[in-house]
Parts: C-alpha cells; sequence; structure tokens
C-alpha cells in the first residue's frame, strides 16, 4: 500500500466532494487516512498461521465474544461485531491468540460477513480439527447509515466435519447462546 497515492486520492476526494483540503481541520485528513488504512487492511498482509498447537486432550475448544472490525466491500463502510469460534481438537489445541488472530486476518479486509464466516471455518478445519463451528453477528454500517437505514443485526453460521450434521451441533449452540456468568454451565 502506498502511502502517497493514498494520500494524493483522498485529496482529490476531498475537492470532488466540495469541500477545501487546505482547510484547517482537513489540512492532515489524507495523512491520517493513509494511516488508518494500514490498519484497518493489515489482513492482506497477515501471515497469520494455525500451525503451533500444543498437545492436549480435550472435546471441545469454545472462544467467544471475539470482537471483530471489518469493512464492507460494497460501499467501503464498516461493520463489526463478535465472533464465537467453537472446534473440537485432534488431540492438538491452539493458543487462544492464534483463533484472535485468524479473525483479524480475515476481517482487516474489504469483505462481507458471508465470506469472512466462511474463511474462518475453513482454515480452522483444514488446520486439522475433527469439527468446527463459527457464528458471526455483525452490525452494518453500510444498511443502518444509508439506504434502509434499518437497525437490523445480521448472524451468519459455518460448520464443518462433526459438525455438518444438525444433531453433532445442538449441544455447542447452546453453550455459545449461554452467559459466562450463567451457573448452569457449570452444573
Amino acid at each position: 500500500m502506498s502511502d502517497e497515492r493514498i494520500k494524493k486520492l483522498i485529496r482529490e476526494l476531498i475537492i470532488e466532494i466540495g469541500e477545501d483540503p487546505t482547510r484547517e481541520g482537513l489540512q492532515d485528513t489524507p495523512e491520517r487516512i493513509a494511516k488508518m488504512y494500514k490498519e484497518i487492511f493489515k489482513g492482506y498482509d497477515s501471515e497469520a498461521e494455525l500451525s503451533v498447537k500444543f498437545s492436549e486432550e480435550s472435546d471441545l475448544v469454545i472462544a467467544k465474544d471475539i470482537q471483530f472490525y471489518s469493512m464492507c466491500e460494497h460501499h467501503m463502510m464498516p461493520f463489526f461485531g463478535k465472533i464465537y469460534i467453537a472446534y473440537s481438537p485432534d488431540n492438538k489445541v491452539f493458543g487462544i491468540s492464534k483463533l484472535i488472530r485468524l479473525v483479524e486476518k480475515y476481517s482487516r479486509r474489504l469483505q462481507i460477513q458471508e465470506r469472512l464466516t466462511k474463511n474462518i471455518a475453513d482454515e480452522l478445519y483444514s488446520a486439522g480439527v475433527k469439527g468446527v463451528v463459527v457464528i458471526v453477528e455483525g452490525e452494518h454500517l453500510c444498511m443502518k447509515m444509508r439506504g434502509v437505514r434499518n437497525e437490523a443485526n445480521v448472524t451468519t453460521a459455518a460448520y464443518r466435519g462433526i459438525y455438518d450434521k444438525k444433531e453433532a451441533r445442538e449441544d455447542i449452540l447452546e453453550l455459545i447462546k449461554k452467559k459466562s456468568s450463567d451457573t448452569k454451565l457449570l452444573e
């Protein structure tokens, strides 16, 4: 990504919408946007891999409420929310930070929620687990600020491996729905 090219394009955009890029509040905007784009689109440069595993027996691992921020590829407006990942290890578990880095790898790109969900599930499943469930809950500013101007949220899900069958994933979906403070979870 070229900072100078982005700055030039943003300056042209500011002029095109009818503003003065030399106005005090806008003078440094092209530089700020170039810096921001490097951060929010870092998923294209991500080297995150799920190759580091630890030998450990576990039936199920669930990571809940993983925050994500992405940019809709249709309108280049933000969408964001939470991701829930459940997987059944095959005698090896991933460090939890690897799951978060996997989310960052795919969310920090121009994206659609359906593909984001699929990308995470596919990569985790291909890393050698028995099964994967990925659920993404998103709020889309392209829908809230423009167009239909509606507060609806979007939920997508992907199931791989042993969770392809509905019966196999029912318990996991119940665990994902429960709040951490729910004492019934420990019963």
